[in-house]
């Protein structure tokens, strides 16, 4: 099947969150098993939380605060797709998400400086972090996937075109691990189903076990 009919599935992610990382990992497995094209978008946990920081956590909120960690990663990938193009998103993605979450080795300096080198990336790259120069940028791609969304939620958000067209938008899907194979084809089937029902919102359980990173 030629790319031009694969059907484009916009992913908002914030390389911070675990749970963004598992729907991340399954959904490279769907473009395997499914007509699809994943097209990688940054959001912000910092820009989503910024107008609420005291009704978060203390050491939630500290992240989330200017110059907490919440803002250098986000920063790097947008400064990266600035500069190097779209197609550099993903491979950075994949880069920090290995070594945040697969590996443990947390958002820090270091993660992201071997992130960008694993992601064959300039290394100056990382100066951004501590950086507002494209903080509108980053905002805008927040706010175009917030905008098609919603704003109770959060990362990810992934939008495909609905019968008529126009986009259709969720959050989600939560799962761990992620699934593979069939089992990827059959989470995408259904949550496509779900989410191009009219007046369908959510379905929801909780959580009873962390994220699997495999």
């Amino acid at each position: 099947m030629s790319e031009t009919s694969k059907t484009p599935a916009d992913f908002w992610f914030d390389p911070l969150c675990p749970w963004a990382w598992m729907t991340s990992r399954w959904m490279l497995e769907v473009e395997k098993v499914r007509p699809v094209e994943v097209r990688w978008h940054v959001m912000s946990l910092a820009v989503l939380n910024e107008n609420k920081l005291d009704e978060l956590p203390e050491e939630y909120a500290e992240n989330m605060r200017p110059g907490g960690k919440a803002w250098g990663p986000v920063r790097v990938v947008i400064a990266a797709q600035q500069l190097h193009g779209d197609e550099a998103v993903g491979r950075l993605y994949t880069a920090l998400g290995t070594r945040f979450h697969n590996e443990g080795l947390g958002a820090n300096q270091e993660s992201i400086a071997a992130a960008l080198e694993d992601a064959g990336l300039p290394a100056d790259l990382i100066e951004y972090a501590d950086k507002d120069t494209y903080d509108k940028e980053l905002r805008a791609s927040h706010k175009e996937g917030i905008d098609l969304v919603g704003q109770e939620v959060g990362t990810p958000v992934i939008a495909v075109p609905g019968s008529d067209g126009d986009q259709i938008a969720f959050f989600g899907p939560v799962v761990t691990p992620a699934p593979k194979g069939e089992e990827a084809a059959k989470l995408w089937d259904g949550t496509l189903m779900v989410a191009s029902i009219p007046g369908f919102y959510e379905i929801k359980r909780t959580r009873t076990q962390g994220p699997i990173f495999d």
